[in-house]
């Protein structure tokens, strides 16, 4: 397909196109929602030192213990349903997820949403954002 064909398809169908880009759109804000927001390495460093944000490790003990950011709770996704109760204390404060990339903080936020945690996030990227932006960790 060409770049005239594309051009083409849109002048002859904008209803269509512009309710693709609707749903598309619905569907980006939705997927951000769904989990808690996504925040950056630097705005997880504000969070923690402004807003005294807590910081929950998903990945396992081996991981964990290898670095992890100073003052993290190591919560590990596979234990996540038998010791969610110790983040209880913490409903009323900012929580920020952190996982190896990205891919369990958003199912572990959903859950923490469900349970009443007033604000949730999670670290864009994970940890390996987090060692690629050359901040440090505690072994």
């Amino acid at each position: 397909m060409t770049l005239q064909q594309v051009f083409e398809f849109v002048g002859n169908h904008p209803i269509l196109v512009g309710l693709f880009f609707a749903l598309l759109v619905a569907l980006i804000i939705t997927e951000r929602k769904k989990g808690g927001e996504s925040v950056t390495a630097q705005v997880l460093v504000r969070l923690v030192n402004k807003d005294n944000a807590v910081v929950v490790d998903l990945r396992d003990k081996n991981e964990f213990s290898a670095g992890h950011i100073a003052g993290a709770i190591s919560l590990p996704y596979a234990s996540f349903a038998t010791r969610s109760d110790e983040l209880n204390n913490f409903k009323n404060r900012p929580v920020v997820l952190v996982c190896k990339i990205g891919q369990h903080s958003s199912a572990i936020g959903s859950k923490l949403m469900a349970a009443g945690f007033s604000d949730v996030k999670r670290l864009s990227g994970g940890m390996t954002e987090w060692l690629g932006a050359n901040l440090p960790v505690v072994k």
